[in-house]
């Protein structure tokens, strides 16, 4: 059905120019300017979308389905030594630049085919997904607007598991954690090493929060509550010999309960202003970023492995729920796509995309991570299938 010859070359130079200039967050003006050039060659219209967005959308007809990619990187500075590898001290570690490059991929496959759409593909490339800011971004400017999708979808690579490249994974249900940043700045009274009592130490208070902290995972969440509290930093300023005016402590806290995630975020803040009063110190926590719990509509869901075993075949397709998978166990990464999951049915792909035994050892994240990109056709084609059969399905249902 698809025409797919020379596409898998070029989207190797897609992805390898991607990767070579990664950017963070909303600043990827090198990125958005390329994918729009890419798009107006295929023959699109493009709009911003908030910050950093790209909105382009092929066919016509009532019904709309949404394809997004993220597009942005990692502040990492890359070690795989790749002669395209990125040297500005940034990476697409997570594989965004994958998912960029086979949503431009789809794109031209769906160009090719317009005149066979039965209604409208709604294509967003997003910014800030490692913010978890960017899917929030492009809804409130308008990315659900019109042609307002009905439904939606969106794939993710993975790397560094026992599965072939190619290998698609599909569940329903709540496939990834709700997340918050937050941020403690607890505030005391500077003053000379010598003399401590003089002062209130804001480290040791901060150290002292930190410890209690950890005390919610101990006692506070039942075992059969999924739930994790990281506190990856903790900064002050001052000398060696002198006692902290200040200090922040800053981490995540991830779910997949939202009852949970509000009792979490109020007793976050609960600890740390009591603490921080028992030692006449102040102490305010502030909420960064985050994102809910990602949601895969059953029936979308349903729908999507289908697709996926007609276009793979059915030896390259698994899905968790008949596996007797809980996604929940092994996963608390969090996904932005969960705003938009949250404002129409939606569903996320896994993609396999390195294998253990073939020398893909590193996991996401990593500086060593890398991708084998035999895999970036296979992406492009399963983001134009599952539109263009999704549409095909809604006329069938229309009397």
């Amino acid at each position: 059905m698809w025409e797919m010859r020379n596409l898998q070359t070029e989207l190797v130079e897609i992805r390898r120019y991607l990767h070579k200039n990664a950017e963070i967050g909303f600043d990827v003006d090198i990125t958005y300017t390329y994918i729009k050039e890419r798009l107006e060659e295929y023959g699109y219209t493009v709009q911003k979308c908030g910050k950093a967005g790209l909105v382009a959308t092929v066919g016509e007809g009532e019904k709309t389905f949404l394809l997004r990619a993220d597009i942005d990187a990692l502040p990492i500075c890359e070690k795989t030594k790749l002669s395209y590898a990125c040297k500005c001290g940034h990476m697409h570690a997570c594989g965004h630049d994958m998912h960029a490059a086979m949503l431009l991929g789809a794109a031209k496959l769906l160009k090719a085919k317009e005149k066979e759409l039965k209604g409208k593909v709604k294509l967003l490339f997003q910014p800030a997904e490692e913010l978890l800011e960017g899917a929030k971004d492009v809804i409130q400017n308008g990315a659900l607007n019109a042609p307002t999708p009905q439904a939606g979808m969106t794939l993710h690579v993975m790397t560094g598991v026992d599965m072939p490249t190619g290998t698609a994974t599909v569940a329903s249900g709540i496939s990834a954690p709700a997340a918050d940043y937050f941020l403690i700045k607890v505030q005391g009274k500077g003053c000379h090493g010598s003399a401590p009592w003089a002062g209130r130490d804001a480290l040791t208070v901060a150290a002292r929060i930190l410890l209690g902290l950890e005390e919610l995972s101990a006692r506070e969440i039942p075992i059969a509550t999924p739930a994790v509290l990281t506190v990856g930093r903790l900064e002050t300023d001052g000398a060696d010999n002198a006692i902290s005016d200040s200090a922040v402590l800053k981490g995540t806290m991830r779910t997949f309960d939202e009852n949970l995630r509000k009792k979490l975020k109020k007793r976050i803040e609960e600890i740390a202003r009591n603490i921080a009063c028992a030692y006449q110190c102040t102490a305010k926590t502030v909420y960064t970023g985050g994102c809910p719990t990602l949601i895969n509509d059953e029936k979308l869901a349903v729908f999507t492995e289908t697709v996926l075993c007609d276009t793979l075949g059915k030896e390259r397709v698994l899905n968790l729920n008949n596996l007797g998978a809980d996604t929940r166990k092994n996963s608390g990464g969090s996904e932005d796509f969960a705003y938009i999951s949250h404002e129409l049915p939606t569903v996320m792909v896994a993609l396999a995309a390195g294998e253990r035994e073939k020398g893909y050892r590193y996991p996401l994240h990593h500086p060593k991570v890398r991708f084998d990109e035999e895999v970036l056709s296979i992406g492009a084609k399963i983001y134009a299938s599952i539109a263009f059969e999704w549409l095909k399905a809604q006329e069938k249902k229309q009397p």
